[in-house]
């Protein structure tokens, strides 16, 4: 048994601005369900939603995630990064070096994402939404591959990536060194048990897994807080395959 990949959750400033942004920038539907909140339903094979979640924190640091985004050309990079600006979204230094071909944006509160150059082999069968780029170790690539039941596609020098057997995104991480953590990640996966009755198993499959509980005192009605082997926070939710 494995979970399914509910959604990737952002917390926002603005979760209705925030999610507006993202709407128009993929072509997604947004809806604001009474149980999920702000969530986009994809239009295309992704496989996961979008939940925008509220928060009164303030991004300081880079995410640990973020998009991957394909172009087919010069033209359509461009395009795709003319877009993104028009919606709001900004150019941003990382440490990228100027011989690199993609382009690093931010949306309008600050959470980065790239606009790969065409030609890139590893995402060449990818949509537009070529990968989920974590930062993360070999063992919590390997934590989400028996996690979520995604073959392993790319697993060399500490760098991991897996993928859906039914397309869509590849979600790496990139090894160490890791980043330094100074503070709760502003994204983070929420799963879905395969029925309601088997939360509570699959939270303990999990931990036999190799996560942890990080809040016991939660209230455990909607979703259930834990954090994979690298201390990234990510919730198992009390409906199944998107129902409540």
């Amino acid at each position: 048994m494995s979970s399914q990949l509910f959604a990737l959750c952002f917390h926002a400033n603005q979760p209705l601005s925030l999610a507006r942004f993202w709407s128009e920038f993929l072509g997604w539907e947004m809806t604001d369900d009474p149980h999920d909140g702000l969530t986009l339903l994809p239009s295309d094979d992704t496989g996961f939603r979008l939940r925008f979640l509220p928060t009164q924190e303030r991004k300081v640091d880079q995410n640990q995630m973020h998009f991957d985004l394909t172009s087919t050309s010069l033209e359509d990079q461009q395009q795709t990064v003319a877009r993104a600006l028009e919606l709001g979204a900004q150019h941003i230094d990382i440490g990228q070096r100027p011989e690199e071909g993609h382009v690093v944006l931010a949306d309008p509160e600050g959470n980065e994402f790239c606009v790969i150059e065409p030609g890139n082999k590893f995402l060449a069968d990818c949509g537009f939404i070529g990968a989920l780029a974590c930062d993360g170790s070999q063992e919590v690539g390997y934590f989400w591959s028996r996690t979520l039941g995604f073959p392993l596609v790319w697993d060399q020098d500490q760098e991991t990536a897996i993928r859906s057997p039914h397309g869509g995104p590849k979600i790496t991480w990139g090894g160490p060194p890791l980043m330094p953590r100074t503070g709760k990640g502003r994204l983070r996966f929420d799963l879905a048990p395969a029925a309601p009755d088997d939360r509570q198993t699959e939270v303990e499959r999990l931990l036999s897994l190799g996560a942890t509980r990080i809040d016991t005192d939660q209230d455990e009605t909607d979703q259930i807080l834990l954090a994979d082997p690298d201390g990234n926070e990510f919730g198992v939710l009390r409906r199944a395959g998107g129902q409540t």
